[in-house]
């Protein structure tokens, strides 16, 4: 089976086991290394096939107050997806959130048939959303990177055996590389997906694999997570940039995708 197909069965799949909890979905989205074209898969290495999924609150949950849905269900096969009712992940695109904003560039979705003509306004809006505020964007871009700092030689459950192994979390550190490539084309003013695709892609792929020593990691992480921040000092503008017409695009279309809803819900109630 090619990549792109069996990338998209599995993107299928959280569709359907999304559709089976319950949930009015909007769409679902690959996360991570696939949209970063650093993934791989082999005996050496096996990338994770993550996503995000966006749903539309219920009737119930507006009336009531809920607080909107924000959770990670995690299959049987350990495959995640994170659930996100869709007035939560367009505040993280408002924040500029990296890892979501990503999700309106992937390759890799399936998208609700009665939400298609909506969602595609919001892709053509997707480069000016990715550019909202661009001060805000580099805050949770070195964010990000001081995470994965912090959770370098973390021994977190999932990453025990990569900590005994080699001291570190691969992983991490290639996130650390991978964030600096991804500020400096976004500063440059490069287009969002390209931003996203690394030049260095096969010494990150050697970096993921563990090639680097626990003290060249160390020392590597604390380097390029300088340079990051000290990239974003440099970069700030002042007064601080913000879209407001992309704000209230947001705004306006995330009602339009609950109406629809609504009006659907309110006509079977008849």
């Amino acid at each position: 089976m090619e990549r792109k197909e069996f990338i998209m069965k599995k993107v299928q799949e959280h569709y359907d086991e999304a559709i089976r909890l319950g949930y009015e979905v909007v769409g679902v989205f690959l996360q991570g290394s696939q949209n970063y074209d650093l993934d791989e898969y082999s005996d050496e290495y096996m990338s994770d096939i993550d996503t995000k999924c966006i749903v539309i609150p219920s009737l119930d949950d507006i009336i009531s107050g809920n607080v909107p849905l924000s959770r990670t269900y995690v299959r049987e096969n350990n495959e995640h997806i994170d659930l996100k009712d869709i007035r939560q992940m367009f505040e993280m695109f408002k924040k500029q959130n990296n890892a979501y904003v990503e999700i309106l560039f992937t390759s890799f979705k399936i998208i609700n048939d009665k939400y298609k003509d909506l969602w595609d306004e919001v892709e053509n809006r997707a480069e000016t959303i990715g550019r909202l505020n661009f001060n805000q964007a580099l805050r949770c871009l070195c964010g990000t990177s001081m995470e994965k700092y912090k959770e370098l030689e973390h021994p977190y459950p999932n990453t025990e055996a990569k900590i005994e192994k080699y001291g570190y979390d691969p992983k991490q550190l290639h996130h650390i590389l991978r964030i600096n490539d991804f500020m400096h084309k976004y500063v440059d003013g490069k287009p969002y997906h390209e931003c996203l695709l690394p030049d260095n892609r096969e010494y990150l792929m050697q970096v993921k694999k563990g090639s680097v020593s626990l003290e060249e990691a160390r020392q590597l992480a604390y380097d390029v997570d300088k340079a990051t921040r000290e990239l974003k000092d440099a970069s700030l503008l002042v007064p601080e940039p913000v879209k407001i017409g992309a704000l209230q695009f947001l705004e306006d279309i995330k009602a339009k995708f609950i109406k629809r809803f609504l009006i659907d819900e309110l006509r079977k109630m008849k």
